[in-house]
């Protein structure tokens, strides 16, 4: 196959195989100055020969890119000496004198208030004394006084009180009289009983209602004592005009004096 290859060549076959082999040295030439850049050391490159084409112009051949410097190792950090220690002197010895001058002092003892002095007492002279003793007379005089006027006024009242009432029992007793006067008691009542009555009148005595407030007991006797209160208006009217009083209980007995 080799003769027959050889026998097919085109005429610029030995031009090509030239270039083809200055090519080839300056990648090797590259290889070798890329290999003081690198540590490791670069894989194999393999070249297969082909049949020849036309050379690729200059542009066209791109070098390989150059590798980058590695970065320098971080210095080292040296650890700082430890800074020496000194010992602390000792304490210097107390002083037995100083201990006995730093000796607390006895305090004071408190001094004892002074008692307050009394106040001296007014000394009254004999004109104050006397002066003093006739208000109280007086006042005592007032007191006795007022006393007086109100046992008086008691008294009074008292009296006045009792004649009021004596009044009043007068005028029931002239009002009563002139009813028992106007009853005629039936010939059949027994015992004492008694009849109240509620009379309402004028103040000119004429009777306006009569009402039976407790029955005797019997019947006749009431009916004859209320004809009689009736008979008996008008009423008569008491001296004294504080002492009338419309509304009358009046109470009845047939032994009554």
């Amino acid at each position: 196959m080799n003769a027959v290859f050889e026998s097919r060549e085109d005429p610029g076959k030995k031009a090509s195989a030239a270039f083809a082999a200055l090519v080839h040295i300056a990648l090797a030439a590259l290889l070798i100055y890329g290999i003081r850049w690198q540590t490791r050391s670069p894989e194999a490159v393999e070249v297969e020969l082909v049949r020849a084409v036309p050379a690729p112009s200059a542009a066209a051949v791109v070098a390989p890119p150059l590798p980058q410097p590695q970065p320098a190792p971080p210095p080292k950090i040296e650890p700082k000496p430890e800074p020496k220690v000194e010992p602390k002197p000792a304490p210097p010895k107390p002083d037995i004198a100083l201990k006995e001058k730093e000796k607390p002092k006895p305090k004071p003892e408190p001094k004892p208030e002074p008692k307050p002095k009394p106040e001296p007492k007014p000394q009254h002279d004999k004109a104050s004394q006397q002066l003093m003793a006739d208000v109280m007379k007086r006042e005592q005089q007032q007191i006795e006084a007022r006393k007086a006027e109100h046992e008086l006024a008691q008294l009074k009242a008292t009296q006045a009180a009792s004649a009021r009432s004596k009044a009043a029992a007068d005028y029931i007793g002239k009002i009563k009289g002139k009813i028992k006067g106007n009853i005629v008691l039936p010939p059949d009542i027994q015992g004492n009983p008694e009849a109240i009555f509620d009379v309402v009148q004028l103040r000119s005595g004429e009777i306006l209602s009569v009402k039976l407030r407790k029955s005797s007991g019997h019947d006749a006797y009431d009916k004859a004592v209320e004809r009689a209160i009736l008979k008996s208006s008008p009423l008569p009217t008491p001296e004294q005009g504080d002492l009338f009083s419309r509304g009358l209980e009046l109470k009845f007995r047939p032994l009554e004096d």
